[in-house]
């Protein structure tokens, strides 16, 4: 310390004058390195997301609010970029004198998002749906090869008449690169003028930050290359920046020791944040949005949510908006209702909040009570849909169709809200699906991809119930079987466990190239683990064992270090859903996330949360020490990839369908039509993710929690009506 404050002592005596000489040296030195080393000049506003990354740090760039004050103060041989600051409602004016004046100076100009340019046609501003851009040149260098394909949000572009192009806006199909070359139509995105010296974005590329350009890496490099042509290729900084919208923690990020309560919290506090629990103060344009589109906005933060009382919409879709935001579907969906309803239930029992209970509550009061899911054709007995919930309510196709998998989840997110709550009063119309389900199932076990409630009408259910149809589908088929097996430990008919045995026994017999898939057969091998722990809980035997054990070895091979479970295609024509097969298909159906296998993509709308309910089950089900494993590690990847967004509060927390596990990043193959790779499903993705975080909180499996319900007080009465006794003893499968 003495030896310190005397050399402080000298340093006071020095004369001021070289203190301050120094200063103004220093301060000259580094202003000219700064003009040397990035020789660029932006024309912008001071919240521009390249702005905002190039002086990060504190590093100092010349800004400019108008075009001729940046040209007026670039030096010769810089380089000036005049930025979309009216994008996506006004394209950017400029005077054509301009691009005289910058010739004449020697200087290098970007473009963004033009009125005009000289020389060149420009069209007016136009929104794409489907188009992504995709590298067509070399400019970028080797990191980023033509064909490359990046995700402008939002994308607004004016056309322009101009062949040769670095960047193009196309409907490609592929995961990072353009399978089948480009189409035959194309819009330029980024060009170089021909006069030389200028370049032109027809759209806003600077807004990548808030746009949520994807994925990182390529705008990193799109960036580097940008900026390197206009500095001349003088040595340019680093670009980092933090995406607004990003997993909560990296890959090899130490874990709070409390982090999947934390997760858990965060989970159930996005039903919340989301805004898609309907508030009455959005009804009006949820109904006018029902009938054209389906889509609405994410309201703001500050806006009002609902309690359950009008039900919840399904999902933000993954539909990005040039701010960033997503747009909602405002479908009210059974399955979504019974699912999130689960989720705020087991939200209130564990951080002890009732008014979570409550939302749950009227969730389940809304669609069971108060919508016409259970009422019309559903409410007559004389009906063949007699029982059965509808699929939805927002709009006809929705109402006539009964998926029997969707039953299946909104059952069993109602055995779980009931057990939480200590409630009863959905029994009654729980047991009457279960039996309506049964008696349009098939000998065999199988009872297909949906009914419908004309077919239904002129039918009535017992051609269903006589069929001998075989359907080795686990998305549609396995989900009833779990209820089944469940319904067999509260009821104790033989039926409800008959069918689902028949139909295990099949599937595992073609295990798994006699199966068909959706949207790829990662997911079918998920699905099939929760029917198979539940037969391990009703009928213990060696041949049971057996067959779970295989479906998880099937399951674990998919599941990498990091806890993901990679995405899987099956064999070719087996699949309804799959990759789009030619620029065309992109973006107009159901799709998987991947275009081929090995694509390092999970999904977290079809296989992966799934396969965090079945592991746990399974686990639970039987002690084995490597499902637990597996469970273990998968929860640990759930919590670290979590959506993190302070900008976007309505995802924070949430989570997204694609998740690249090699980049780190939220992305994949947007080609589904709607429910893409950012989408947030709020009953199959939300609801099962953090109820299964729940049920690890509580120490407890569904099976257990819901082994009190007494919904077996209301089997008599219906089985009498629905499917009399006589009825069954007819019906002798082929099969055991």
């Amino acid at each position: 310390m003495k030896t310190i404050m005397a050399t402080n002592a000298n340093a006071l005596k020095q004369p001021v004058w070289i203190a301050l000489v120094a200063a103004a040296a220093l301060a000259s030195t580094t202003a000219r390195a700064a003009d040397h080393h990035w020789n660029l000049v932006l024309c912008c506003a001071a919240d521009n997301d390249l702005y905002q990354v190039l002086t990060a740090g504190g590093n100092n760039v010349p800004r400019y609010d108008s075009a001729n004050a940046a040209l007026e103060a670039a030096a010769t041989g810089a380089g000036v970029l005049i930025l979309a600051d009216g994008y996506p409602d006004q394209p950017t004016a400029i005077d054509p004198t301009m691009f005289d004046l910058a010739k004449q100076q020697g200087l290098r100009l970007y473009v963004e998002y033009p009125a005009s340019v000289p020389g060149i046609e420009i069209g007016a501003p136009r929104s794409t749906r489907v188009e992504r851009a995709v590298i067509t040149s070399d400019f970028f260098g080797r990191e980023l090869a033509p064909l490359r394909i990046v995700a402008i949000n939002g994308l607004h572009l004016v056309p322009a008449a101009f062949a040769k192009s670095h960047i193009v806006a196309a409907r490609v199909a592929g995961f990072d690169t353009a399978v089948f070359g480009l189409p035959e139509r194309t819009d330029p995105v980024l060009f170089e003028h021909p006069s030389g010296q200028v370049l032109i974005a027809t759209t806003k590329l600077s807004h990548f930050v808030t746009g949520r350009y994807a994925p990182q890496d390529a705008w990193k490099g799109i960036w580097r290359a940008v900026l390197a042509w206009l500095g001349r290729d003088a040595r340019l900084p680093e670009l980092t920046w933090e995406p607004i919208v990003r997993p909560t923690y990296g890959r090899d990020d130490p874990l709070p020791e409390d982090v999947e309560r934390q997760a858990l919290r965060r989970g159930v506090a996005w039903f919340r944040n989301s805004k898609l629990l309907l508030h009455p103060s959005r009804m009006d344009q949820v109904d006018q949005a029902a009938k054209a589109g389906g889509l609405v906005p994410t309201p703001p933060a500050d806006a009002p949510t609902g309690d359950g009382t009008l039900g919840i919409l399904e999902a933000p879709l993954s539909i990005i908006g040039s701010d960033g935001s997503q747009l909602q579907s405002v479908a009210r969906r059974g399955d979504c209702t019974g699912e999130s309803a689960m989720a705020l239930a087991f939200g209130g029992q564990v951080f002890g909040d009732a008014e979570l209970s409550r939302t749950a509550s009227n969730l389940l009061d809304f669609w069971y009570f108060t919508s016409d899911a259970c009422q019309k054709e559903r409410a007559d007995p004389n009906h063949g849909a007699y029982g059965l919930i509808a699929w939805g309510v927002s709009a006809s196709p929705w109402y006539v169709a009964n998926y029997g998998d969707d039953n299946a989840r909104l059952l069993m997110g109602s055995w779980a809200t009931a057990a939480l709550l200590g409630e009863d009063r959905w029994d009654e119309l729980m047991m009457r699906c279960l039996l309506a389900n049964l008696r349009t199932t098939g000998q065999l076990g199988f009872r297909g991809g949906r009914i419908d409630v004309p077919d239904l009408g002129t039918q009535g259910w017992q051609p269903f119930f006589r069929r001998q149809i075989v359907n080795p589908w686990p998305h549609y088929e396995a989900y009833l079987w779990a209820c089944y097996l469940w319904a067999y430990r509260q009821t104790g008919c033989e039926l409800f466990c008959q069918r689902a045995k028949t139909a295990l026994r099949i599937t595992m017999e073609q295990y798994t190239d006699g199966w068909y898939w959706t949207n790829g057969l990662a997911q079918e091998k998920a699905r099939i683990l929760l029917p198979l722990a539940w037969l391990v809980r009703v009928e213990d035997t060696a041949e049971h064992r057996a067959w779970l054990r295989r479906a998880f070895t099937g399951l674990a091979a998919l599941q990498q270090p990091c806890g993901a479970i990679q995405e899987e295609l099956g064999r070719p024509g087996r699949g309804s859903y799959a990759p789009p097969t030619s620029n065309d298909a992109y973006g107009g159906d159901e799709a998987s996330l991947i275009q081929q296998n090995g694509d390092p993509v999970c999904d977290l709308l079809y296989t992966t949360n799934f396969a965090l309910l079945g592991l746990h089950e399974a686990a639970a089900a039987t002690g084995d020490l490597d499902m637990i494993e597996a469970e273990n590690r998968l929860a640990k990847f759930l919590c670290r990839i979590q959506v993190d967004s302070r900008r976007q509060p309505a995802l924070d927390g949430g989570w997204f369908r694609a998740f690249d596990f090699k980049r780190w990043e939220h992305w994949g193959s947007n080609a589904d039509a709607g429910w893409g790779a950012w989408a947030i499903e709020s009953g199959w993705t939300q609801g099962w993710i953090t109820s299964v975080l729940a049920l690890r909180q509580l120490r407890t499996s569904l099976w257990d929690l819901t082994k009190n319900s007494q919904i077996h007080r209301h089997f008599a009465q219906y089985q009498r009506q629905m499917l009399p006794a006589e009825v069954i003893s007819q019906q002798t499968p082929r099969r055991q």
